[in-house]
């Protein structure tokens, strides 16, 4: 087993870096300030698109798309890409940069593999150029959507249309004004088996009947210009060419989309958490307490080192995760994404939190990431599945598979 990167993966990583030093971090503070000082909220700043087009010029461009969707991206296996994803998630903003931001990457996939021709020219190839944004709308306030099978919204058929009925929220990206299409998931036939029920229909943004009702908050952000909206569908009717697959296909779908995407999630957080602890060994160096430095005093030490452990297992179960879909799949492997995805929220959010604790009230201030961080890590404990039904369904496996062996 080798614990070092390919050539190929540290040449991106290099230049990924080299990147982020020369135009990220430098912006990093305009970029917030252009979105909270514009009158046009949902709007991205146009610092963004300049970014955008460095990116472009250096080839750090569609780095998810793994090589069967060349020449659209980079190629990159998710071993190779999740130390890409690792350093864009030091930026809470900067994935979008290099057009590998969540809900849009998963969408372009989504697009790539089931999609007709007219679809992937109208919808993926702006995605791809980065001149849209999209959405995924799946989760509902009047059910437990931690249970898919639980959701209400619904697609018929009526002739050569499907009528979208429902209410979602947490919608994220709908209410950005460059959010032009969602991936809807609803039911087209409830009398059908358990998982064959869910399907999932494109829907554009300004189709008759959807209404964008409001921007909900998580854990206080807004998540601007990017948001999380409730959005309704009133008899929206959109053509039948526009459901994907097929009739009973939604679960299967979003399990194809989640294995890759749940890799993307633990290792932005894995950045998030070893930016913390970057800056809290800075920090410590920095702020004198009882007459001496805090990096001096034992208990600050302790917590230092055990920020770095935590994230050094969690990076480590997330690189194996990543290693073991490219080789066998996400079905083979869905033990194993679903352990990286109960661990590395919890840990980043460990993390987080004590980097907070360490940086005293200028951790809790807008002076840092920390909390905008801590924010995030929270509310990915709940995102893509809360941590509570992987452990269901990692512990009713490993219950299974050591039956089946006895």
């Amino acid at each position: 087993m080798h614990f070092d990167y390919s050539a190929k993966t540290q040449s991106f990583v290099t230049r990924l870096k080299a990147f982020m030093d020369e135009h990220i971090y430098p912006t990093e503070q305009e970029y917030i300030d252009a979105v909270h000082d514009s009158a046009e909220r949902w709007t991205t700043p146009k610092i963004m698109d300049d970014l955008k087009t460095k990116a472009k010029e250096s080839g750090l461009w569609n780095l998810f798309l793994p090589e069967e969707y060349l020449p659209y991206g980079a190629g990159l296996t998710n071993l190779e890409y999740a130390p890409l994803c690792e350093e864009m998630g030091r930026v809470l903003w900067s994935s979008e940069v290099f057009n590998c931001s969540a809900p849009d990457t998963g969408n372009m996939e989504v697009f790539a593999r089931y999609a007709s021709d007219e679809l992937k020219k109208v919808y993926l190839e702006p995605l791809l150029n980065g001149e849209i944004r999209s959405a995924f709308a799946m989760t509902e306030p009047a059910v437990a959507s931690s249970d898919a099978t639980n959701i209400e919204t619904s697609i018929k058929r009526e002739g050569d249309e499907y009528v979208i009925n429902g209410r979602k929220w947490y919608t994220s990206g709908a209410m950005n004004t460059n959010c032009k299409v969602m991936v809807v998931m609803g039911k087209t036939d409830i009398s059908a088996e358990r998982h064959r029920q869910q399907s999932q229909i494109i829907v554009p943004m300004d189709a008759k009947g959807v209404t964008v009702i409001r921007p909900m908050q998580a854990m206080g952000y807004y998540d601007e210009p990017i948001g999380h909206a409730e959005v309704t569908f009133d008899n929206v009717r959109v053509p039948a060419s526009n459901l994907l697959v097929g009739e009973g296909e939604g679960f299967a779908i979003a399990q194809g989309r989640l294995g890759p995407g749940r890799i993307h999630h633990c290792m932005r957080l894995i950045g998030c958490a070893q930016r913390a602890l970057d800056l809290t060994c800075e920090r410590v160096e920095q702020r004198i307490a009882f007459g001496q430095p805090l990096s001096k005093q034992q208990s600050v030490r302790e917590s230092i080192a055990q920020m770095h452990c935590d994230i050094e297992q969690s990076r480590l179960l997330t690189l194996k995760a990543a290693d073991k879909m490219d080789r066998y799949g996400n079905k083979v492997a869905r033990d194993i994404i679903a352990a990286i995805k109960i661990v590395a929220p919890s840990m980043a959010c460990r993390v987080i939190d004590q980097a907070i604790q360490i940086h005293g009230a200028a951790g809790t201030s807008q002076d840092f990431p920390l909390s905008a961080t801590y924010a995030y890590a929270r509310t990915i404990k709940l995102a893509d599945g809360p941590d509570q039904v992987h452990m269901m369904q990692l512990g009713r496996n490993l219950v299974k598979d050591h039956a089946a062996k006895s």
